[in-house]
């Protein structure tokens, strides 16, 4: 057999795990790089890699390197090579092309299309028929990758993701791909508890992906034995023999692994979930080896025939659209049940928030990064054993707040925060503090206002920020909302784990006694919440049930605010500009506010004068806020409410034949989801793709779209957008009281071409 180039891709922070699995499989010349393993070997070689590999996600055969500095270098370089070769006329084919920092093609399509031709014109010429192009499950995937002025063209011999291993439902979008959940297992040394005759039992087993990648590897049974179809099938070269012995050999050893697994294990609280869970095990053949039923994580126990092994998980990420303290509460209970039921056992779980780990109250081993999606998480491993455990510090805002009450050193601050709505008290003493840190941030608060006070006047403005971590020291937000009253909003970054939670206590303590002397308002017109890192979805944390609200005039528009029951109050001050735009452009237009919380955005088209408004949004009760928004306004046209999963209606939405059409669109979604009333999962990196197609489907010809997101990594993929006409507006709809925090959002608008 001939000797190939090949390279096996694999997610960011895999490459390691991939190199060991390669070598496991007895394959020598590795060179790891980023995302991915280079190596040499025959076409057995490569077939063992796609059959076994648990953690790669495609096996690349390279065909030709070459340079590129024109468009039609690209041509030239694809039709070098004899396509007669690999496929015949009347097959199908596909082409992937992706490019990096190249200075000629960025245009994924045109690249995709420039490739296209060059094998359907060599065909057609030499033979008078051309291939078909098949973009499900072609004959051969051809993949180019031009990374600066370097392409590389390959045979994609996996033709889909290997993740993809064959006994998931197709129509149910899991939490986390199967290769993660096979690398979070391998990296917990599963393959050795397995061996030992451990158990693994997973708690939030959701669709069963860890239990199934588990038993997969207890068992020996390689993950690509279930698929019908690689992309090495259709191929001319295709070796069949060679691919049924080791199909043949992978069975024997598949057969052999079963007679001997140790016991594996799933809880969930959810009915439908636990359903699909044990429609997957039948799917893999692995029912009688793996167990699944209904249970709360605080009714998780082993058996007392259970040898001690391997708890792991995949819990909330606490991004989810619900309530903090939900969230926190439990994984606190997760760390009872672990501390409680499984000692003498290792765990491991992996969460995007490292904050959350330590509410589990046992110490875990140094963090290992990996990668779910774009999402950036830490893999923690835990040994479950008494000198492990600890007392976890406050987590919620509740907790911060008893703690600043508590514990501050200055007494006459101690009444300062009320525990339950986080307003400060009258009861302080009016005494002021000399400390030279407070005296700064009360110096810089007052400079900040003299010059934001006078722009807001100027600019009709009631409501704006006044500080924002201008001081590292006095890490709060500093929000002013004016109404019948003066309110003001402190938000706290919570202090890292760096700084002695004493000092922080005693400084916040000292920045709360400050602001009302300088801002000039009633110390119980002050409210403090604790605003926490990596959280995407904050508006949706509540913290109480007071039901207190006020009204607040944005651009003549009333609208209603909430300083006690949620983090945020009901109105994004950083957006004041996109809605000012929505407002002015609004008049007799149709508008769509998707993903829209309160429904400001709907106030402001509705004063404007649009004559028609749709409202969609998950949670009724901000549905319920936004009604009230409008009903506070006079307002002509007609305006509806829709209560639903905005993903889900959207998608449907643009499936119609002739869906509904929108002269303006407000589109802001979350950065990630996971939520328990959502179907999928949802990252705004992997989908917003897909997301905009869909609104773009609603768009009057005519129409804008205005796309915004708060996550500071994001980057729109223009080149698969590359058919609308797009502008970024980021500059424009950041306020003067934001531009300190240039990066607080990214917006375009968008519209379809001429």
């Amino acid at each position: 057999m001939p000797i190939y180039s090949l390279f096996a891709t694999t997610p960011k922070a895999m490459e390691t795990l991939l190199t060991s699995e390669l070598q496991s499989l007895g394959i020598e010349n590795i060179k790891a790089t980023m995302a991915g393993v280079a190596f040499e070997g025959d076409l057995e070689t490569a077939y063992r890699a796609c059959l076994w590999s648990r953690t790669a996600n495609r096996i690349l055969l390279v065909l030709n390197t070459f340079t590129v500095t024109s468009q039609d270098d690209l041509y030239r370089g694809v039709q070098e090579i004899n396509w007669f070769e690999h496929l015949n006329p009347e097959d199908s084919f596909a082409v992937s092309f992706s490019a990096k920092n190249s200075e000629v093609i960025n245009n994924t399509h045109f690249g995709t299309l420039k490739v296209k031709d060059a094998v359907v014109d060599q065909m057609r010429d030499a033979f008078g028929i051309r291939p078909n192009i098949n973009t499900e499950q072609p004959s051969i995937r051809i993949n180019v990758h031009l990374h600066g002025e370097t392409a590389q063209l390959s045979l994609d011999l996996s033709g889909e993701s290997l993740h993809r291993r064959g006994y998931r439902d197709v129509n149910i979008k899991a939490p986390m791909k199967e290769n993660l959940a096979a690398a979070m297992l391998l990296r917990c040394g599963w393959a050795d508890i397995a061996k030992r005759g451990g158990t693994l039992v997973d708690p939030m087993c959701g669709s069963g992906t860890l239990l199934l990648e588990g038993a997969m590897i207890a068992a020996d049974y390689a993950p690509g034995l279930l698929r019908d179809y690689f992309g090495f099938i259709g191929w001319k070269k295709h070796d069949a023999e060679c691919w049924q012995k080791l199909r043949d050999e992978a069975m024997l050893r598949k057969n052999w692994g079963l007679a001997k697994m140790p016991v594996i294990v799933g809880f969930d609280q959810d009915r439908h979930t636990v359903h699909t869970a044990q429609a997957h095990v039948i799917n893999a053949g692995l029912q009688n080896k793996i167990h699944i039923e209904r249970r709360d994580i605080e009714d998780a126990a082993p058996a007392e025939s259970w040898q001690a092994g391997l708890v792991v998980c995949n819990p909330p990420y606490g991004e989810r659209l619900g309530d903090e303290a939900e969230t926190a509460e439990l994984y606190k209970k997760f760390g009872n049940t672990l501390k409680a039921k499984f000692q003498g056992w290792h765990a491991a779980l992996i969460i995007s928030n490292p904050e959350l780990g330590f509410r589990l109250g046992i110490r875990s081993q140094k963090p290992i990064t990996l990668f779910n999606g774009a999402l950036e998480c830490k893999l923690l491993r835990l040994n479950i054993e008494e000198s492990a455990f600890f007392i976890p510090k406050a987590t919620t805002t509740e907790e911060r707040i008893a703690q600043v009450t508590a514990q501050s050193v200055a007494p006459k601050h101690l009444e300062a925060v009320d525990t339950k709505t986080g307003s400060v008290s009258e009861n302080v003493s009016q005494q002021e503090t000399h400390n030279t840190g407070a005296v700064m941030f009360a110096n810089r608060l007052q400079k900040n206002l003299k010059t934001l006070s006078k722009w807001a006047k100027q600019n009709a403005i009631t409501c704006y920020r006044v500080y924002d971590a201008d001081l590292p020291e006095y890490a709060v937000v500093v929000d002013i909302y004016q109404g019948e009253q003066t309110w003001v909003n402190v938000q706290e970054y919570e202090p890292p784990k760096s700084i002695d939670q004493h000092k922080a206590n005693q400084r916040l303590a000292e920045l709360l006694a400050e602001i009302p002397r300088v801002l000039e308002v009633t110390r119980d017109n002050v409210f403090l919440k604790i605003r926490r890192k990596q959280k995407n979805i904050e508006q949706y944390e509540k913290h109480g049930e007071t039901g207190h609200f006020h009204t607040i005039i944005e651009g003549g528009c009333d609208l209603l605010v909430n300083f006690e029951d949620y983090l945020d109050t009901g109105l994004f001050l950083d957006h004041r500009p996109i809605r000012l735009r929505i407002q002015e452009h609004a008049k007799g237009k149709r508008f769509l506010n998707l993903f829209a919380y309160t429904g400001s955005a709907t106030a402001h088209a509705a004063v404007g004068g649009a004559s028609h408004t749709t409202t969609v949004d998950m949670s009724n009760t901000y549905l319920n806020w936004a009604k009230k928004n409008l009903a506070l306004n006079e307002t002509q046209g007609e305006h509806e409410f829709i209560q639903a999963d905005c993903l889900d209606w959207l998608s449907n939405e643009a499936k119609e034949a002739q869906p509904r059409q929108y002269d303006m669109i407000f589109l802001d979604p979350p950065t990630f989801s996971n939520s328990k009333r959502m179907d999928d999962v949802f990252d705004i990196q992997l989908d917003h793709v897909k997301l905009i197609n869909n609104a773009m489907r609603l768009l009057a010809d005519d129409g804008v779209l205005y796309f915004s997101t708060n996550f500071r990594r994001f980057k729109l993929d223009l080149d698969a957008l590359a058919d609308m006409h797009i502008n970024d507006i980021t500059a424009a709809t950041i306020p003067k009281d934001f531009a300190r925090n240039p990066k607080i959002h990214y917006c375009w608008s968008i519209k379809h071409h001429a």
